[in-house]
């Protein structure tokens, strides 16, 4: 089976040869490697002529990260399909492993394995949270790790390329229009990928957006937002505020109230669930705050 990679790649000259070379030494016999670059002003490009013998890329204007993907995908043949983002990085034996499964598990169309959140001295932080296949939990939370996916060909042949009206949860948006859709997935408890953290990245540097684009989107996609989402835009909207979590009434009252709006804003009502988890929230904060205020100086 042939494996194609596709990175989409934008002024990050800082960290593209590592993600580049932890493709190239996956040591596979058959490899299909392309990157759409943006059109990069940094060294980008002189890092992609040094490798232009071992991979194809394209540098040009493009419509975003989605776009780029997308192009990356239609310019493949490969029959197993990786997607690496240009400051992501595999882990030694990651194609190996995966092509295996595949070979093994004809009926499977999509895997994911463990990934790991990396700094930019590629040191670990900690590991993403993945979990077990389940399509119910994927609706609460997205425990899929991006970088550590690959996937059938005659996936983006029935199910169609990513949706380019996503900037910040393309990914997510994939996995659940993939599994409502009755794609086969699978979970290989094996560490492929890692993803870097730092405070330039679209998730940690616009969190807010981020989140209110995936509750836009779990709307349209479910016909409602899931509590634990509500609940998470409203720890969001109160750490983006300014208030510390260790003030916990304040924190706490920012929180619930942002989540009572998120759930008006997206779902026109409020949950027993929702009352019941806030309320408890509430209740938690209030001792801790009144334990503190009775504790001797």
């Amino acid at each position: 089976m042939i494996l194609s990679v596709v990175t989409p790649s934008y002024n990050q000259g800082e960290f593209i040869e590592r993600t580049i070379q932890s493709v190239l030494s996956q040591n596979i016999p058959e490899l299909e490697y392309v990157i759409f670059d943006g059109g990069s002003s940094d060294n980008t490009i002189d890092v992609l002529k040094k490798y232009q013998n071992q991979l194809r890329w394209v540098s040009e204007k493009d419509g975003g990260q989605t776009n780029a993907v997308n192009k990356g995908l239609k310019a493949t043949a490969g029959d197993i399909i990786g997607w690496l983002n240009s400051d992501d990085i595999y882990y030694p034996e990651a194609f190996n492993t995966v092509l295996d499964f595949f070979a093994k598990n004809i009926e499977i169309d999509i895997v994911y394995g463990q990934s790991n959140h990396i700094d930019k001295q590629d040191q670990f932080m900690d590991a993403y949270p993945t979990e077990i296949w389940d399509q119910n939990r994927l609706h609460q939370t997205c425990f899929i790790s991006q970088p550590a996916v690959f996937f059938r060909r005659t996936v983006i042949e029935r199910f169609g390329l990513l949706d380019e009206s996503m900037n910040y949860c393309m990914d997510y948006e994939y996995w659940l229009r993939l599994s409502l859709a009755g794609a086969k997935f699978a979970y290989i408890p094996k560490v492929l990928a890692a993803t870097r953290l730092y405070a330039e990245t679209k998730t940690l540097g616009a969190r807010v957006k981020v989140h209110s684009e995936i509750n836009d989107m779990l709307k349209k996609k479910l016909g409602k937002v899931p509590d634990r989402w509500l609940s998470n835009y409203g720890h969001i909207i109160a750490d983006s505020w300014g208030f510390p979590r260790y003030k916990e009434l304040r924190f706490g009252t920012c929180m619930s109230l942002a989540a009572f709006y998120a759930s008006l804003r997206w779902n026109h009502t409020i949950s027993i669930s929702m009352l019941k988890m806030l309320g408890g929230f509430t209740k938690s904060s209030l001792r801790a705050f009144f334990s503190k205020k009775s504790r001797p100086s």
